[in-house]
């Protein structure tokens, strides 16, 4: 693989939840190498202060940094951002595009399918609101920013699954859904994308003390297990998945579509291992 050296008069990155996590990380990462970032996110309050901090340490390296701070689960929210890209790129004679485009939304409920006390159970409304904002919305983004131009040829779209496409987490069963129901939409655009010359792949990252992990009820648990599996004895950090998603962005390389990558130290390969171990 040849690497491509991106090119800040044309060259975007589009990031669905950019303001924490890996989808900050990989803002951070991407802009360094030259890459201009437009994000949507969702902050309000004290959060905003550390929005406006990272636009700053995006600005540092020279490339823009254009935020909207919307619900992207929205379709007026969708149509509008869409629209404001659009003027934006058309204000130049270079044809800008997006290169490469990142699904990292973490919102949805975490409740279990099953329980004595109703109101504590996972509803209707929360299970279907959980899959359309993790799942389903990559699809709709997709479509609208392929119909608009805004995606092209050689552009790379990835987005954010986890381990418990895999396996049974208490309380995580909506999320769960969806992450599976993500990877399967992953593989579908891959195949309807591939005429266009555009790659789709999922990244698995492994357990990552972001703000999502913190929310989910037993995650201390949820830690130690990792810790106890993955090879390199440390969790995942945002920094990793940001560098591998630069990796491929940068190259020209195209054949890799369709995917799951485990980017997790090796924490999905020697699950098996570790218990069979503790076992004897």
């Amino acid at each position: 693989m040849a690497y491509v050296k991106p090119n800040p008069e044309t060259d975007y990155a589009f990031i669905l939840g950019v303001s924490s996590g890996f989808g900050e990380a990989t803002a951070l990462e991407l802009a360094r190498e030259g890459f201009n970032i437009i994000g949507v996110h969702m902050d309000r309050g004290e959060a905003l202060n550390h929005v406006e901090e990272l636009k700053r340490l995006i600005k540092e390296n020279g490339v823009e940094a254009i935020f909207f701070n919307k619900n992207a689960a929205s379709e007026k929210n969708r149509k509008q951002v869409i629209d404001e890209i659009k003027a934006h790129f058309g204000q130049s004679e270079n044809k800008k595009q997006i290169k490469v485009m990142l699904h990292s939304l973490a919102f949805g409920s975490l409740a279990p399918y099953i329980h004595h006390d109703l109101d504590e159970r996972l509803t209707q409304k929360q299970l279907e609101m959980t899959i359309n904002v993790m799942a389903n919305s990559l699809v709709y983004w997709t479509q609208d920013l392929v119909e608009e131009h805004l995606l092209g040829q050689g552009s790379k779209i990835f987005a954010m699954t986890s381990s418990g496409s895999l396996r049974v987490i208490p309380y995580y069963g909506a999320v769960s859904a969806a992450k599976s129901a993500l990877e399967s939409h992953v593989r579908q655009l891959a195949l309807e994308l591939a005429p266009y010359k555009m790659t789709v792949n999922a990244i698995r990252a492994g357990v990552t003390f972001t703000p999502a992990l913190r929310k989910i009820p037993g995650h201390e648990t949820m830690i130690d297990l990792a810790l106890s599996q993955i090879p390199f004895k440390r969790l995942t950090q945002p920094s990793d998945i940001a560098k591998f998603i630069l990796a491929l962005a940068t190259s020209d390389e195209l054949w890799a579509t369709g995917n799951v990558f485990n980017v997790d130290g090796g924490e999905v390969i020697t699950a098996y291992h570790s218990t069979f171990h503790h076992k004897r």
